[in-house]
């Protein structure tokens, strides 16, 4: 007869394409990993996986069996899960981490109406991932969806970037895209990386080519782009959240607004902590609210 923990050592398998992976996850030596494997395929009779130099492939008889198995297990960890935590009397806390703005603007306002204790940290988004991987964070908020193994990514919204520019500029009435693009390099920019992030991606989505700029300032935060904007040091490109009362008091203006791009925003976690009440109270929360 199966033994349950084979079948939860072949589900964690089945999700990470990788042995060594799926015992890092469920806390196990990779011998034992493979041991559960190897006495499942006995027990069905044929392999469950090919195996290759990179990855644990799933057979046809594997793939059906996953189907089968993941929602009972899934069902029954998570109402494990539920049982751990109403015995717990502690306060329950997670540790959270966003881009210094997206939390300023989108989580802070949130977290008097949580009844979860928090541990922040802001940061950029491969120092985030890094963190969460390093089990120093349960939860982030990211805009950059990174393939990793056992990082699950859930989409949270999607941020819409438009160009701002010091209220005080005159912004000529452009109809034509050529003449707008030509406009536009000629004035002097804001960026938050040397790279150019986001005003590339409005060149390439509206102009179909790069941007040939050289940013006057290079500003790695929006909140103090934003203010150097509304100082008169130049255009730049924000998110819309972020410019609210900054628009509507002319201390800056939106300048050709069909130029907008879209950016979408994800929470992501560890495979192994999916069943948390915790996580899913945070989630729950964030979608509701942002």
């Amino acid at each position: 007869m199966a033994d349950f923990e084979w079948y939860r050592s072949f589900c964690a398998i089945y999700r990470f394409n990788s042995v060594s992976e799926a015992a890092k996850a469920r806390m196990m030596t990779q011998p034992a990993m493979s041991q559960h494997l190897a006495a499942l395929e006995a027990e069905v009779g044929e392999p469950l996986f090919t195996r290759t130099t990179r990855s644990m492939v799933p057979t046809e008889r594997g793939k059906e069996l996953y189907s089968q198995l993941a929602p009972l297990i899934e069902s029954l960890e998570e109402t494990t899960m539920r049982f751990q935590s109403a015995a717990t009397p502690s306060p329950t806390m997670i540790k959270i981490g966003a881009a210094h703005e997206f939390f300023a603007e989108k989580i802070l306002p949130q977290l008097h109406a949580l009844d979860i204790c928090t541990l922040s940290q802001l940061g950029t988004a491969d120092q985030l991932l890094e963190w969460l991987k390093g089990d120093a964070l349960d939860l982030i908020v990211t805009s950059q969806r990174v393939h990793s193994a056992g990082i699950e990514y859930v989409k949270l919204m999607e941020e819409e970037f438009v160009l701002v520019a010091p209220s005080q500029l005159q912004v000529p009435p452009l109809t034509d895209a050529k003449q707008k693009e030509e406009w536009l390099s000629a004035q002097s920019w804001i960026s938050y990386g040397l790279e150019l992030p986001i005003i590339r991606r409005i060149w390439r989505e509206h102009f179909k080519k790069r941007p040939l700029l050289r940013p006057v300032h290079i500003i790695p935060n929006l909140h103090m782009i934003l203010r150097a904007v509304e100082q008169g040091a130049g255009l730049s490109v924000v998110p819309t959240y972020l410019i609210g009362s900054s628009v509507t008091e002319g201390r800056s203006q939106l300048i050709f607004e069909e130029l907008k791009v879209s950016n979408e925003i994800f929470m992501a976690y560890q495979t192994k902590h999916k069943h948390l009440p915790s996580l899913h109270t945070m989630m729950t929360r964030l979608r509701e609210n942002i």
